[in-house]
């Protein structure tokens, strides 16, 4: 949005000055009541006065859905809403193969892991989203693209690795959603793994991914059309290690 707001002021910029003056004093002075925000207004204007066009408008607002096809995922507020209900139904909807485990299919399932694979590889899922650490705004407004060079601290939590066999992370960016595929070995060894996030939960720690250390885990990256390869080849690595 900042992006977005930097042009459009640029383009008020280049207007005469009494028009200048006047668009941003009322932008100073503006109430905001959505839809009816500063964006709007200054596209408005700008279109009122001639500086943008129908296919400027479309152009700019194209470009915009681009650089934030996934903002809406960080106006998700609840955190069970986002980690349970979007990320596993998101992960559902590109991998059929994954199954909800039940007792009938797992007769020791007592919900410790999200999914399985192939009748036998326990999956436990985690998400994250990328905003400015240094924010306090909403989520939405201090979400980052992906070529932001922000500090941001992306943490898995509740990270148990004896109850499952693989994990899959979801990272969500405004402009791209990343996956990586790891062992629970590879968790539990990882030297960003900590253990005792909650005092007494004896098994479970957590993980956190951030602008100074993601380089670090390239190799545990995978793609929408691996997934489910990624999850049988880290499978195969902790079957043979143990």
């Amino acid at each position: 949005m900042e992006r977005l707001k930097a042009k459009l002021i640029q383009m008020v910029e280049t207007l005469e000055k009494q028009k200048h003056d006047d668009v941003m004093q009322r932008l100073e002075d503006l109430f905001s009541v959505y839809p009816f925000n500063d964006y709007e207004f200054l596209i408005s204007s700008l279109m009122g006065l001639g500086k943008i066009s129908l296919d400027d408008y479309y152009e700019l607002r194209d470009d915009y859905i681009a650089r934030n096809m996934f903002l809406y995922i960080f106006q998700i507020s609840a955190p069970r809403s986002f980690g349970e209900a979007w990320a596993q139904g998101h992960l559902k909807s590109l991998c059929p193969e994954l199954k909800k485990p039940t007792k009938k299919l797992d007769a020791d399932y007592s919900g410790q892991y999200d999914f399985l694979l192939d009748g036998k590889i326990k999956i436990e899922v985690k998400a994250s989203r990328a905003v400015d650490f240094d924010s306090n705004e909403p989520l939405y407004v201090k979400a980052l693209a992906s070529d932001s060079t922000a500090r941001f601290d992306m943490n898995f939590q509740q990270v148990k690795p004896a109850c499952c066999d693989v994990f899959i992370w979801v990272g969500v960016w405004r402009d791209v959603i990343r996956y990586w595929v790891l062992s629970s070995d590879e968790v539990a060894q990882n030297k960003y793994y900590s253990t005792g996030q909650h005092r007494g939960n004896t098994g479970e720690g957590q993980i956190h991914l951030k602008e100074s250390n993601i380089a670090e885990f390239s190799a545990f990256e995978s793609s929408t059309r691996e997934l489910v390869d990624d999850v049988r080849t880290a499978y195969s690595k902790q079957i043979s290690q143990n």
